[in-house]
């Protein structure tokens, strides 16, 4: 580390020689991560690249719409670009898709009709999907009768011989969450995702296999739908958005579903021939054209979190020499206060609201009350350094994103630091 980087790191974020010097021991540490890390951010820089030049992307493709968004030609591109990248049939790629979850939504009930099944494969989802699927007065799948069943993980791993018991006639759609959502479940790899979309249609070969990708775009050199997915669905102001796209959310899969998943999102009959771009047309192709390189930072961001804290004593999922298939990292702090006091020293190297103070709230669609640290310039953004956690046993933290390392590792030395400060770890280093 520079002298001058090592001086700002002391006097200006007040953090002390002892943890600046367990930073820089881990960076050196990592080294052999890094650069397998930079060979995956290259393999899909030249994927995104590649789809760009193929689709013919213009200058005047960066001009948005308004009102209706008929003929919109630099969303129609973009939704190009995305199937292109993606190896998909099509893509619905819009503003008006909010988050992650709602992408997801659009795919259950685009797709599924009254008296069909919905099966998760990959144990309990992601909490804001629990009151789309159960919620009452909400309308939610089962108050249009659509049944719900799941499978447990077995030891981490997809559990087969339960799958194949659970799936019926009346199964039309299976759902697999790629990341670890708010458990301690390892992440499904590519490789595992191919194998458990085999075994299923394998079994029916109808069944709508729609995978959860939030987190996961560009940690590995394919996608869920090159592997046979059938819908893939994910949120801009995570990976794919680079930290520039100030929202939005994509499907990309099967023509016919999509079509589909449009109807959903405007109205029957309209389907992806509306929708104004507004002001989001140029910042989601160069947020897509960015994300490759950003989500590479952010994989280094996680693997060095994981030893860090790994040195310092906390259990960490996965570990830093673990292959990484998201780019979310659990820290198990043992207690509230912990958990709570990490994430206000994560909060205060935020280049937004540093002077904010996160406190737990109850949280639309989550079931506990929910501390979050983002310091971001895209409110929510978790492919900005951000940090959030149920206060719930056994108090974990979850880790994601970051534009870039430097950034990341100063979160991860004030975050600990913040710890000794305020007399919650005692613990030593190794």
């Amino acid at each position: 580390m520079h002298s001058i980087a090592r001086e700002i790191i002391k006097s200006r974020f007040s953090i002390n020689d002892e943890i600046i010097t367990l930073a820089e021991s881990v960076v050196k540490e990592v080294g052999k991560e890094f650069e397998k890390v930079n060979e995956i951010v290259e393999c899909n820089q030249l994927k995104v690249t590649a789809a760009m030049v193929e689709n013919s992307l213009s200058d005047f493709h960066l001009n948005d719409s308004t009102g209706y968004g008929y003929n919109d030609l630099g969303r129609e591109t973009i939704e190009a670009v995305y199937s292109s990248v993606f190896r998909a049939e099509d893509a619905l790629v819009r503003p008006q898709i909010i988050s992650g979850t709602h992408a997801i939504i659009l795919c259950l009930f685009g797709v599924l009709k009254p008296q069909d099944e919905l099966l998760c494969v990959t144990g309990e989802p992601y909490d804001t999907l629990k009151d789309a699927i159960l919620g009452k007065n909400v309308g939610s799948l089962r108050e249009y009768n659509i049944k719900y069943s799941q499978v447990e993980l077995r030891n981490g791993k997809p559990d087969f011989e339960k799958i194949r018991e659970k799936i019926s006639k009346k199964t039309k759609m299976v759902l697999i969450q790629r990341s670890r959502g708010y458990s301690m479940r390892p992440t499904l790899d590519i490789e595992s995702i191919k194998e458990l979309i085999e075994y299923i249609k394998g079994i029916n070969e109808d069944i709508v296999c729609l995978v959860d990708n939030c987190y996961g775009e560009f940690t590995e050199t394919k996608e869920p739908t090159e592997v046979g997915a059938d819908l893939c669905a994910g949120s801009l102001i995570k990976n794919p958005g680079g930290g520039i796209a100030p929202t939005g959310g994509y499907v990309v899969g099967k023509r016919e579903l999509i079509e589909q998943c449009a109807y959903r999102l405007y109205a029957p009959g309209l389907g992806k021939n509306c929708g104004p771009s507004l002001n989001f047309n140029r910042l989601a192709l160069q947020g897509l054209f960015y994300s490759p390189m950003i989500v590479g930072e952010a994989l280094k961001g996680s693997i060095f979190i994981s030893r860090f804290f790994e040195r310092a004593g906390f259990k960490v999922y996965p570990s830093y020499n673990e292959k990484r298939s998201d780019i979310v990292t659990a820290i198990e702090m043992g207690d509230k206060e912990s958990l709570i006091s990490f994430c206000r020293g994560l909060q205060k190297v935020g280049p937004v609201d540093a002077h904010i103070v996160p406190e737990p709230w109850e949280m639309p669609g989550y079931a506990h009350q929910v501390i979050m640290a983002g310091g971001s310039f895209i409110q929510g953004a978790s492919i900005e350094l951000s940090a959030d956690a149920p206060i719930r046993e056994p108090f974990v933290v979850y880790i994601q994103g970051g534009i870039n390392f430097f950034h990341i590792k100063l979160g991860a030395m004030k975050a600990l630091q913040n710890m000794i400060d305020e007399g919650i770890y005692k613990g030593q280093f190794n």
